[in-house]
């Protein structure tokens, strides 16, 4: 665990949580500032910087569950459909790896903005460029 992480500080009971799951690996609890009615985060309790950082099973482990309270969330909540996103990396609005379950609703106001430039896709050549140096890394 880590002295300055908040979820580290929720594991350790030093600062309140609604859990909604918790296991030997995984918790998951109320988003305290939620995007829609029912937002939860998917926390590993092991403390780690990035995704990368988690050993395979945990990582798995903890999609496992945002995918099961995803269909909680549409059951118990009447939610439409559920986002799960992934906030891996300071520039991707992490604190440490962990999900956002996201329950959706007809004109709830949460949405996703792109780029400009994504009304002008880049052209084939530019994409086997990129897909030949990530399969060039890939062990």
């Amino acid at each position: 665990m880590s002295d300055q992480c908040i979820f580290c500080e929720i594991l350790r009971g030093n600062s309140p949580a609604s859990f909604t799951y918790e296991d030997d690996t995984v918790v998951a609890f109320m988003d305290v500032q939620p995007i829609t009615h029912g937002h939860m985060l998917v926390v590993p309790r092991d403390h780690a910087v990035l995704m990368a950082d988690l050993n395979e099973t945990v990582a798995m482990r903890t999609f496992r569950v945002a995918r099961k309270l995803a269909s909680v969330a549409r059951s118990t909540l009447g939610a439409g459909g559920v986002n799960l996103f992934v906030a891996d990396g300071e520039i991707a609005f992490q604190d440490v790896p962990h999900f956002h379950v996201i329950p959706r609703y007809p004109n709830d106001g949460f949405g996703l903005t792109f780029p400009e430039r994504y009304s002008q896709p880049p052209g084939r050549a530019e994409l086997e460029t990129i897909a030949a140096a990530i399969r060039a890394a890939n062990p």
